[in-house]
């Protein structure tokens, strides 16, 4: 793996991997919030890969210069599951005894996920921890890139129903950006796009990211609908 400096950075991903990022400001002081009135005991430790790749040389023409191939890794949950079916999410998981530290969680649950192989990928910032209430984790979200993306795909079926690298600029599209809005009130950035809905930490932590790289286009935020519907639509489940 190579160590990132400013030099060997994109620079199209530059601004989303700078401590000073606001990238998950808007998750962070809820999250933070609610672990302070909830948690009674230590947290469990987690992290997710947020794996880019494109071509490292910027487009002029686009906003923060995003290449036009330009994607994510994302899985989805199989539809078989009892809870959470259909969930789309980063790859990730949570702490083992061995790993030395966020990145080499990151990188080993991704590997086990998707049958990703390290070698390419490149660790670029480790971003605050966000905690998930139901699951009482505290998430690590760890940037990376793929300067040469290699095959990768599901290696749990019973676990596992898709992996699939995302085109940023279908993430990004207008037209497939709205809010969801849950039960209790809780209100979350989501994407509609290949079937799936994107919602709550992940749709968060990217929804954080393009602002932060100011890769975003203007997109209606008053577009508010319900989570479980949403999650119907595309034949997912909570």
């Amino acid at each position: 793996m190579t160590t990132p400096t400013p030099e060997n950075i994109p620079t199209w991903l530059r601004k989303a991997t700078e401590p000073t990022t606001d990238a998950t400001d808007t998750l962070s002081l809820a999250r933070a919030m609610r672990r302070a009135m909830t948690i009674t005991s230590a947290p469990r430790q987690a992290a997710v890969l947020v794996l880019f790749s494109g071509s490292p040389e910027p487009d002029p023409t686009a906003p923060g210069g995003l290449p036009a191939d330009a994607d994510v890794l994302l899985t989805q949950r199989a539809s078989t599951m009892r809870q959470h079916r259909g969930q789309v999410a980063f790859p990730g998981g949570e702490v083992e005894a061995g790993d030395a530290g966020p990145i080499d969680t990151a990188l080993r649950e991704a590997c086990e996920e998707t049958g990703l192989e390290r070698e390419g990928v490149e660790p670029l910032a480790v971003l605050p921890k966000l905690f998930v209430p139901p699951s009482r984790f505290d998430v690590t979200p760890v940037v990376a890139y793929w300067r040469t993306p290699r095959a990768v795909g599901v290696v749990n079926e019973t676990e596992t129903e898709r992996v699939v690298r995302v085109p940023l600029a279908e993430l990004l599209d207008p037209a497939n950006r709205f809010l969801v809005r849950g039960s209790l009130g809780y209100q979350s950035p989501a994407f509609q796009v290949d079937g799936m809905l994107v919602w709550g930490l992940t749709g968060g932590i990217l929804a954080g990211l393009f602002k932060a790289a100011g890769w975003e286009r203007d997109w209606d935020r008053n577009d508010v609908r319900d989570l479980e519907t949403s999650l119907a639509a595309v034949g997912m489940t909570l």
